[in-house]
């Protein structure tokens, strides 16, 4: 069976809204879960679910938490918090997964730590998936590395390239760079650099994308550097909240509104879905040799078992040994210059 370990302890709501989630995708997609918490909480919270001892569920104790009001480093003092424990129980070959709905920052220190890179790659990315009109796309970095240099941005494109094959189905998926233009000479350095990098290679690059047309389908993939994709996410997210309140408050002026509410009640529902995060349950952050996917910290008990669904999927898959393997069929990933040496 596919054992996945789950931070417990991870999320605004944890333990009881990710124990709920857990316990739900180990009932109906039979998974196996290992979670990883204060044992004494974790077994009363199990027991409300009298389907639990059926299940093939664990427990590791792990009696700390990095809260999220604490910076990320935190974790490397932290021997016996949730997320370190559950990344070093992946990485002794316990669980074929980490998930958690935590501290996304402690989770990228824990499993970096744990996992290690894979060959070639300097720094680790998050890769979310976000609404278009065509369907959806993938945003790489989504938050994990800030401060990027125009090596990363290709290696992040190389990346999100082999997710997106993976979970679109898409051969030779389109990627683009974020940018403030189309045209090849805008952006930042660092954005010029990352452009002459990523169209030296086999990818099918379609240039700089303009923010506008982020959420048009024009690319499957969407690069930029992590401070820019988690503003990007988290501004995405705010915006939907905006729209669905805005939506709620005009059908809510007249009788006329509410009836033509009910009439499109559907298609609002499809709309929501298709807007929700929790569709996605969690992001996989690539580059390491283990497989870790962080959930939203709001995550619903809906949220986190889709983000358990997601690393089972990516982790029968063979996501990890597929990014390994497209980076040496593609020659690697040239070697960086050294620090202070334009790239």
């Amino acid at each position: 069976m596919m054992r996945i370990a789950v931070d417990a302890m991870g999320g605004d709501d944890a333990p009881r809204t990710v124990v709920h989630g857990a316990v739900a995708a180990a009932r109906e997609d039979g998974l196996a879960l290992t979670l990883v918490g204060a044992q004494t909480v974790l077994e009363d919270e199990l027991a409300r679910f009298p389907e639990a001892d059926s299940l093939s569920i664990r427990i590791l104790d792990a009696a700390d938490v990095v809260r999220m009001d604490e910076p990320a480093l935190a974790v490397r003092r932290r021997p016996r918090a949730s997320v370190r424990v559950a990344a070093e129980a992946v990485a002794a070959g316990q669980a074929a997964a980490l998930f958690t709905a935590g501290h996304s920052g402690a989770a990228v220190v824990a499993s970096h730590g744990a996992f290690g890179l894979l060959e070639g790659i300097e720094r680790p990315a998050v890769a979310a998936m976000i609404p278009t009109r065509d369907g959806v796309a993938v945003l790489v970095d989504a938050g994990a590395t800030v401060s990027c240099r125009p090596q990363h941005l290709l290696v992040f494109a190389r990346l999100g390239a082999a997710y997106a094959t993976v979970m679109l189905g898409i051969d030779r998926p389109r990627v683009g760079l974020l940018c403030n233009g189309e045209e090849a000479g805008k952006g930042t350095p660092l954005v010029r650099g990352a452009f002459a990098r990523i169209a030296a290679t086999d990818l099918h690059f379609i240039g700089n994308l303009d923010a506008s047309e982020l959420f048009t389908g024009a690319a499957d993939v969407i690069v930029c550097d992590g401070f820019t994709g988690n503003v990007v996410l988290k501004t995405s997210e705010g915006l939907v909240e905006a729209i669905d309140g805005l939506m709620a408050d005009e059908m809510a002026r007249s009788v006329t509104a509410q009836v033509g509410a009910v009439l499109t009640r559907g298609a609002l529902r499809r709309f929501r879905a298709r807007l929700d995060y929790s569709e996605y349950g969690g992001a996989p952050l690539l580059g390491l040799r283990h497989l870790c996917v962080i959930g939203h910290g709001r995550s619903s008990s809906k949220a986190i078992a889709t983000g358990v669904r997601l690393a089972a999927r990516l982790a029968r898959e063979r996501l990890v040994s597929r990014i390994e393997a497209d980076l040496l069929a593609s020659g690697g990933v040239p070697a960086a210059a050294p620090h202070g040496v334009a790239q």
